[in-house]
């Protein structure tokens, strides 16, 4: 890269030179997201934009030049949807990280894509709101990640995900014209849904510049409890009995005899060798959370389970919710992890984790299965030694045949994750032939040159 690069000087001109960066290590350090398997590209040039105005003109240079752009949050995804594609412009939403406003009349926040995920509840709660969505990630991902991927959490099962909670969006098109879609009221059905169609597009429609995000009351104290079953098929029946019985959970969580081994490997939680499963609930509902956790306490007993553990206080409530929290460190010391979020009906559950367990045999690989049982959505876990090829190479066949399994039991290649770079092939399969043409014709309409994460979702 040489001083005299006209996109380079095209920038520094219109945003400054602090925010145009072309020094390789840098480039280096922001290749790609924490996804396992998804190749990136040496990008051309990295761009830290402050305002909508600058995004605006960070695509027009783009366009002119014809180079792709890569939009980029805090990079803590899991399908290498921020990856970058040789000579790319990576654009970085870092900069624009404000709380632009939150309304306590209308229960709205306006928010910049760089802001951080936990900074916005926190910053609510302090007005006695709540903002729902809550990835795994969320002391890092950001908003606009969020948006882009339409993230999940545990707290799904009650609340939903990042799509039902975005009112509004400013987006940055292509070609630098700036779109509003949505509106601030609780209402509105005007016209197609634009809000909804750039939520989980990753990058590939528009940039988005600004959220409107639906906000809710502030949930009471919160209260869990944990039962333990010999086998998969008992927590998972004790589940779906939770979710019939009229209840709702704010998380509902399952953890599967293998993960529970690696869990009590790297820390004594005291669980015995030959425990098969456990499933762990909350409710978030104040002065009745007792009530409901003696309930589903009572629903877990009935279906078998060998221990129940009640919370009594948050204290208590955090120790329980402890053996779901370290499931990542535990794995990590078993291998490289490679993480798949398939989602199926949760009268298909059984025969997930059952198909699993078999594919974890076919192909000789340990694969750990948590999720969100709640919502079908679950998290099968392929863990292999990396400096093994013939390992690496068995692992990557169990992931396509945990997909494979997801969509015969009609479910999806994702719950939460989005699709990436790693999940691609499959996309077609999910989609088939017309809708897999429609939303390349949509592609087209957005962005005719091809040039917003142009490697993304399609094959």
């Amino acid at each position: 890269m040489t001083p005299a690069d006209p996109l380079v000087a095209r920038l520094r001109s219109a945003l400054g030179d602090n925010a145009v960066v072309d020094d390789p290590d840098v480039l280096d350090s922001h290749r790609n997201d924490h996804a396992t398997f998804c190749t990136a590209g040496v990008p051309r040039l990295l761009v830290r934009p402050s305002s909508t105005a600058d995004v605006s003109e960070v695509l027009k240079a783009a366009g002119s030049f014809g180079v792709p752009v890569v939009t980029q949050g805090a990079r803590t995804g899991l399908s290498g949807a921020a990856n970058a594609l040789d000579g790319c412009l990576l654009l970085s939403t870092a900069r624009m990280n404000q709380i632009l406003e939150v309304s306590v009349e209308d229960q709205v926040a306006v928010v910049q894509p760089g802001v951080v995920n936990a900074d916005l509840s926190r910053a609510v709660l302090e007005k006695d709101l709540f903002y729902p969505p809550d990835p795994s990630s969320w002391e890092m991902s950001t908003v606009g990640g969020n948006i882009a991927t339409n993230a999940g959490g545990l707290c799904c099962v009650k609340y939903g995900v990042t799509s039902d909670f975005v009112r509004g969006l400013e987006v940055v098109l292509a070609s630098g014209e700036v779109v509003r879609t949505g509106r601030r009221s609780a209402k509105g059905v005007a016209g197609y849904d634009l809000t909804r169609l750039i939520v989980g597009s990753e990058g590939t429609l528009g940039v988005v510049t600004e959220a409107t995000l639906a906000l809710r009351p502030a949930p009471e104290a919160s209260l869990t409890a944990a039962a333990t079953f010999l086998s998969i098929e008992e927590g998972i029946a004790a589940a779906a009995a939770v979710m019939s019985s009229g209840l709702r959970p704010s998380l509902l969580e399952f953890l599967d005899r293998p993960t529970l081994r690696a869990i009590q490997d790297y820390r004594d939680m005291g669980l015995p060798a030959d425990v098969g499963s456990m499933l762990i609930a909350q409710s978030d509902r104040g002065r009745r959370a007792a009530e409901d956790v003696a309930r589903i306490a009572a629903i877990c007993t009935e279906h078998g389970a060998v221990d129940v553990a009640e919370a009594s206080d948050a204290e208590e409530s955090r120790m329980l919710l402890e053996a779901r929290r370290l499931v990542n460190a535990a794995l990590e010391p078993l291998g490289v992890t490679l993480i798949d979020d398939v989602a199926v009906p949760r009268s298909k559950l059984v025969a997930l984790l059952r198909g699993i367990a078999e594919i974890g045999t076919k192909y000789d690989v340990l694969i750990c299965c948590p999720g969100h049982v709640g919502d079908g959505n679950m998290h099968p876990t392929v863990v292999f030694d990396r400096d093994d090829p013939d390992a690496e190479a068995r692992a990557l066949q169990a992931f396509g045949a945990v997909m494979e399994l997801g969509l015969s039991l009609g479910g999806t290649i994702t719950g939460e994750h989005g699709i990436g770079k790693l999940k691609r092939h499959w996309l077609a399969q999910e989609l088939g032939p017309v809708g897999l043409r429609l939303q390349r014709e949509i592609k087209a309409v957005f962005d005719p040159g091809n040039l917003l994460n142009p490697d993304k979702l399609f094959l």
